[in-house]
């Protein structure tokens, strides 16, 4: 079994990352590092991309409120499916590590961004 996703929060460069995949600001990897560090310590370990897909819309909501959309969309994260691809770039670049049954398919139609975290400031 590989390590679950806790294995360091350093904030740091992810030139390897970004030469390989190019869709996402370095932001959003620290970011999405962030909500793993906080949701792995919170469940004392492990967290499913279901689970982790929830902290991270909690922690874009109270970190940025109604610019949350426009803060991630500007760092090319658009949807669920996206945070998956974040975290799996994290994985295969030896960031963080994944169990047997972790897969991109858990990030699958989590939530509507444009529903989540624009709705509550709708008039």
């Amino acid at each position: 079994m590989e390590m679950p996703f806790a294995l360091t929060f350093d904030k740091e460069s992810y030139s390897d990352i970004l030469a390989a995949d190019s869709r996402y600001d370095s932001r959003a990897y620290d970011f999405v590092l962030d909500v793993i560090h906080e949701a792995s310590e919170s469940a004392q370990g492990h967290v499913t991309g279901q689970e982790l897909l929830s902290w991270f819309r909690d922690l874009a909501l109270d970190a940025w409120g109604p610019m949350a959309f426009t803060v991630l969309t500007d760092w090319g994260v658009t949807c669920c499916e996206d945070v998956g691809e974040i975290v799996f770039n994290l994985v295969d670049h030896k960031r963080i590590g994944k169990t047997d049954s972790d897969s991109k398919a858990d990030f699958i139609g989590g939530f509507d961004f444009r529903e989540e975290f624009l709705g509550p400031y709708e008039p």
